[in-house]
């Protein structure tokens, strides 16, 4: 399978390093067009999981929704991609070790947060308050004191 260079779209690269990572095999590359380096990823090809949302349709998981809605909640906070990464890698092997080949957005949310929760207080706020659809002030204040609760 040939990868192309994400800058000059060339499909000449060589392989510069290679390491497990989560549940893939990470692969520094370098292009032998315009030297940029960069790195893929190589996943196993598992059973297709099945997402139910809360209007009971179904979808195919899609990891990128989880990485959108954790990139916005992190903006300009100190959370690096690779972090991001590593966080929806976590999640993604969770739900698969969990479900057959179904599973409820709800169990996606809740593992999401569990894991913001460690990584960065405000993304976590910030994707609790759009996930858990807060109707008012009360409901952000009650998710503020649970936070100062784990940190006394």
């Amino acid at each position: 399978m040939l990868m192309k260079c994400p800058k000059c779209q060339s499909e000449e690269s060589k392989v510069v390093d290679s390491r497990q990572a989560e549940n893939a095999i990470r692969r520094r590359r370098e292009c032998e067009e315009c030297h940029n380096r960069f790195t893929t990823f190589e996943r196993i090809e598992e059973m297709p999981l099945l997402v139910i949302k809360k209007d009971d349709t179904r979808e195919l998981f899609n990891r990128e929704k989880i990485i959108q809605g954790i990139v916005r909640s992190a903006r300009k906070r100190p959370v690096s991609s690779e972090t991001i990464e590593k966080a929806v890698e976590r999640v993604e092997r969770k739900v698969r070790m969990q479900a057959e080949n179904e599973v409820h957005t709800d169990v996606i949310g809740e593992l999401v947060m569990e894991e913001l929760a460690e990584m960065d207080e405000i993304t976590y706020v910030r994707f609790a308050s759009v996930y858990r659809s807060f109707k008012d002030v009360s409901d952000l204040e009650e998710l503020l004191r649970n936070i100062t609760k784990k940190h006394q």
